[in-house]
């Protein structure tokens, strides 16, 4: 039957009134504030959660949080994070921000979104988020008021023991009223105070992880985020199971397919420490968490999957049916490492924030093919296109295009909250164009070959990124790798690669590259320059920052060209401007000098600019 005829809640409020109804008793989700196994953890049922929800969102309304209005919550795992995320989307449109964001990043979304209220920290030990966000909030004059979440109650030890480790470390001020989360929420009744319409409006704003670019904000739905759940539940997930989720909760992942689909199953969602996999202790006690919960399934990214293989199999984890692999291509290599180590599937899957998330995924019950992420969820239409002089037109089976997306979780024509960034976004009105590069096989699997900003173009000829990283993966000293395209001032770019190595593993970068030299059949994609770095700058669910790689790439080749040419010129920082893209700034002691700075930099296709 078409979607829009579907026995779906539709309102957030009535999808957790049926979860409710239905496993009231049962655990939702549990947190614990420390990664050991027989750690202090606190778990909300799912009627304790409905309560809360609602007494949070009659919160929000009564401090002017109207359906158009967004509540923008600056937190880690939590589960007061859980409730914001939920009541912001039933009193207005809940806007989650990363704590890992500099206070000029917080403040811009901040202003973009035009948030009324922010949930955030009270200050605690070992964080400085509270006054990172206070400085934001002060540059963010729409904020009208700050709720501030207390993390003290989950600690095992009286609060009176921290009291002086808690005080600020700022003079910095809100400009805005300051209010505790907790005693403000339980002041609310437990019933709703405003009236609900079923009538599905944009309920959330999910900000992209800036893998490839400045931050974008995208827009959804009730409709969408309930079509997450619904495919959870139905395809996957029953009341029973047990999911260990240690990725963030400002990250559509974590928020939809696991909350979602926990609210439409009446499945147990479990939280390990506020900052997930970035927590201390976690990747090391990760196994025996999975046996003090019985997991059933464990939500990771590769860059996790990749760091677990690097611990033993410390605990009895009978329990898991699956790994979930997502938020980037999982290579085979590591594919294969695991499911050999750990004896559990991997399932990979695919997803965007502009998407609601979900696209598809290797059937958990059915054929899986090794690096491909599976086939398209009902309801959901994946196309392949390619695009030349004539146009655009479907490309032929494995022949490699733009992935191109309709579904439930799509809004056609105004994904993104700037407008402007809508512009050439769809095609034929309705397909997103996702700027991912990809083919369809004659099973209709799906495989992502890179993303279109990924692409190193050397002298007019495309060279795929993952041909590079596939093949450094397959060295046993090698945890992490990027692949990327370095200026060049006669091909415009070169391909090469950064590494991250095992813990303990100790290899040069020239026997690195001689692996690639074997190990990579398109000689053209052969690295120019191999680098290894302490650790691989990376988002918080595990992507590789591959602008910080690129801007790491310009200032060494613009130093060395500069260096070469005896001007006394460096590169002071590589910033990204929204209209040029990749700005190199160069600082010299002597401004005369620009005329052979410009000679010297002319070829690069990088703009720069002087800097004082």
């Amino acid at each position: 039957m078409p979607w829009a005829d579907r026995d779906v809640a539709r309102t957030m409020h009535a999808f957790l009134t049926r979860a409710t109804a239905a496993h009231g008793p049962r655990p939702a989700v549990t947190f614990q504030l420390t990664s050991g196994a027989k750690d202090r953890a606190q778990t909300l049922t799912w009627g304790a959660l409905l309560d809360q929800v609602t007494q949070t969102a009659n919160l929000l309304r009564s401090l002017g949080v109207g359906p158009h209005d967004v509540v923008a919550y600056v937190l880690p795992n939590a589960l007061e994070t859980v409730v914001t995320l939920l009541a912001g989307a039933v009193a207005g449109i809940v806007c989650p921000i990363n704590p890992l964001l500099d206070p000029a990043q917080i403040a811009a979304l901040l202003r973009e979104t035009k948030a009324k209220v922010v949930v955030t920290l009270k200050p605690f030990p070992r964080t400085d988020l509270a006054q990172k966000v206070a400085q934001a909030v002060a540059e963010a004059p729409c904020v009208a008021t700050v709720l501030e979440v207390d993390l003290a109650p989950y600690l095992p030890f009286p609060k009176s023991l921290i009291a002086g480790a808690m005080r600020p470390k700022t003079t910095a001020r809100h400009a805005a009223k300051v209010m505790g989360f907790a005693a403000a929420v339980a002041r609310q009744p437990k019933s709703l105070t405003f009236a609900d319409p079923p009538t599905d409006r944009v309920a959330a704003y999910f900000h992209t992880g800036g893998t490839t670019g400045l931050p974008k904000v995208t827009q959804h739905r009730v409709s969408g985020m309930v079509y997450n759940g619904w495919l959870g539940h139905r395809l996957l997930f029953r009341e029973t199971d047990v999911i260990l989720c240690p990725l963030p909760l400002f990250h559509v992942f974590a928020a939809y397919p696991v909350m979602m689909s926990m609210i439409a199953s009446g499945g147990h969602a479990v939280f390990p420490t506020p900052q997930g996999y970035r927590g201390e202790g976690v990747f090391d006690a990760l196994w025996q968490l999975v046996e003090r919960y019985g997991a059933t399934y464990l939500i990771g990214v590769p860059t996790a999957l990749s760091a677990l293989m690097q611990r033993p199999v410390n605990a009895k984890i009978g329990t898991l049916r699956g790994t979930f692999s997502g938020s980037s291509p999982l290579p085979t290599d590591l594919f294969n490492r695991y499911e050999r180590a750990t004896g559990v599937q991997v399932i990979e899957g695919y997803g965007l924030t502009e998407c609601t998330c979900l696209v598809s995924v290797n059937p958990p019950d059915g054929v899986k093919k090794a690096g491909s992420v599976g086939l398209a969820f009902p309801y959901t239409s994946v196309r392949i296109l390619a695009r030349d002089a004539n146009g655009v037109r479907a490309c032929a089976v494995d022949e490699v295009g733009e992935i191109c997306i309709s579904s439930p979780g799509v809004l056609p024509g105004g994904t993104y909250v700037e407008e402007a960034r809508n512009e050439g976004l769809f095609d034929e009105g309705f397909y997103l164009r996702t700027g991912d590069l990809g083919r369809m096989d004659a099973d209709g699997y799906l495989f992502i070959t890179g993303r279109a900003k990924d692409l190193i173009i050397r002298g007019g000829h495309n060279l795929d990124p993952a041909l590079i990283e596939e093949a450094l993966m397959t060295h046993p000293a090698v945890a992490f790798a990027g692949a990327i395209g370095q200026p060049d001032a006669h091909a415009g770019e070169l391909p090469c690669a950064y590494v991250e190595l095992v813990a303990g593993a100790t290899v040069s970068p020239e026997v690195l590259a001689a692996h690639c030299s074997h190990h990579i059949p398109e000689r053209a994609a052969i690295p120019k320059h191999v680098e290894i770095l302490p650790s691989l700058p990376k988002t918080a669910v595990g992507k590789i920052l591959k602008p910080e790689l690129r801007k790491r790439a310009i200032a060494r080749v613009f130093d060395a060209a500069l260096a070469e040419a005896g001007v006394q010129a460096r590169v002071a920082d590589v910033v990204e401007d929204r209209k040029r893209g990749l700005v190199a700034r160069v600082q010299g002691a002597e401004r005369l000098e620009g005329e052979m700075v410009s000679a010297c930099l002319a070829e690069f296709v990088i703009p720069w600019e002087w800097v004082s």
